[in-house]
């Protein structure tokens, strides 16, 4: 116990001296930026450069000096690095995939609904259909939709096209 002792308290010593240090540098460059007459960016300097000394008397500053010899602190350290690289991961990986767990839940949901019609003796096969004479039944009636959404369509376009042939493109 006793030969780490003075190692914490020249760590905390050394830790100390630099807050004050800095706070000191920082005051000094916030006088010489108020001489200036940017008092803003003095008064924005003057608060950054007293933090560290508000940390040291705190105690702060002695805390983390204490915590930053222990092997088992860094150890810690090491596992919420490894925590938060995982969890990154699997957020790049989410959002690769383009869906998100809300999605994926919800798509699970509406497949267990949707799979079983309530009078149904097997489960429904959706727009994408079957053989089965309702499946047959609609495509007739579907391709006069078809060309009805492409006049539409083609409506929608003419002034674009109009343009374009304008340009000659």
């Amino acid at each position: 116990m006793e030969g780490t002792y003075p190692l914490r308290l020249e760590a905390v010593m050394l830790a100390e001296t630099i807050c004050s240090a800095v706070s000191a540098a920082g005051l000094g460059i916030a006088a010489v930026a108020a001489y200036r007459k940017r008092f803003l960016t003095a008064t924005r300097i003057a608060a950054y450069s007293l933090v560290p000394i508000g940390l040291v008397l705190t105690g702060v500053v002695e805390w983390v000096a204490g915590i930053a010899f222990n092997p088992s602190v860094w150890l810690g350290f090491g596992v919420l690095g490894l925590s938060w690289l995982l969890f990154m991961t699997t957020r790049a990986i989410e959002r690769r995939s383009g869906t998100t767990r809300a999605e994926r839940k919800a798509a699970r949901a509406a497949g267990r609904n949707e799979a079983l019609a309530p009078g149904a003796s097997a489960p429904s096969l959706g727009a994408g259909g079957g053989a089965g004479p309702a499946a047959t039944a609609a495509k007739p009636q579907s391709k006069p939709k078809k060309k009805q959404e492409a006049a539409a369509s083609g409506d929608d376009f003419s002034d674009i096209e109009a343009i374009l042939k304008k340009h000659g493109i």
